[in-house]
């Protein structure tokens, strides 16, 4: 799997959200106990493996064992929790975000290279 980073602290999560104003920043809301976060996750994997060349930083939160970043990510964002989720942020802003069974392969590339012109 493609480089990624797994968010453990608040200070972690803002200085990735204060980086996107850079380089745009996916973040994964994963659900260690929840068949349908593995499924997601397996996508997003596939979908890494193959978009390394995209010029963008990728985090993964594991919601349930590191809540306080799970929920500075949604205060950030604005965007309502869901996990297992994905979030795309740019300058600053959610620019794009889906949950459960629609994080595939495609939606991830499709929206990436949508909103980050790659």
């Amino acid at each position: 799997m493609a480089n990624y980073c797994t968010l453990t602290t608040v200070e972690q999560w803002n200085e990735a959200f204060r980086a996107s104003a850079e380089k745009p920043l996916l973040v994964f809301k994963h659900s260690t106990r929840c068949p349908i976060s593995a499924g997601a996750y397996e996508e997003w994997g596939k979908w890494l493996e193959d978009s390394a060349d995209l010029g963008i930083g990728h985090v993964l939160v594991r919601v349930i064992e590191e809540r306080p970043v799970s929920n500075a990510i949604e205060e950030a964002t604005g965007v309502k929790h869901a996990s297992p989720q994905v979030i795309l942020v740019k300058d600053g802003k959610a620019v794009w975000n889906t949950s459960h069974w629609n994080i595939t392969y495609s939606s991830l590339d499709e929206q990436v290279r949508q909103h980050c012109g790659k």
